[in-house]
């Protein structure tokens, strides 16, 4: 699934198939960008309520401040969480 609008496009993979350790839940997944992972979006068993899905920019990713992980109502309110913290690391680096 890529996310449009985005000026790079953000894949998710399932982390079973992205990792060959562990075993990975069906509602876990890998946050791609040119082939490298740069985080990861899977559903909490801990969560705020109405917003069971935590999303996480993986190290190396984010620039200062850029708030690194949070909770959204659906896994797309979560890829397009990450979509947003990585432009703005991405713009902050240019």
């Amino acid at each position: 699934m890529a996310l449009k609008g985005v000026r790079q496009a953000l894949i998710l993979k399932r982390a079973s198939a992205s990792r060959s350790s562990g075993k990975w839940n069906d509602n876990d997944f890998d946050v791609l960008a040119n082939g490298v992972v740069v985080g990861r979006i899977f559903k909490a068993n801990a969560s705020p309520v109405g917003a069971s899905w935590m999303w996480t920019l993986a190290f190396g990713h984010q620039k200062d401040r850029t708030q690194t992980h949070g909770y959204a109502a659906t896994r797309e309110a979560a890829m397009a969480a990450v979509a947003s913290r990585k432009k703005l690391a991405a713009e902050m680096t240019n």
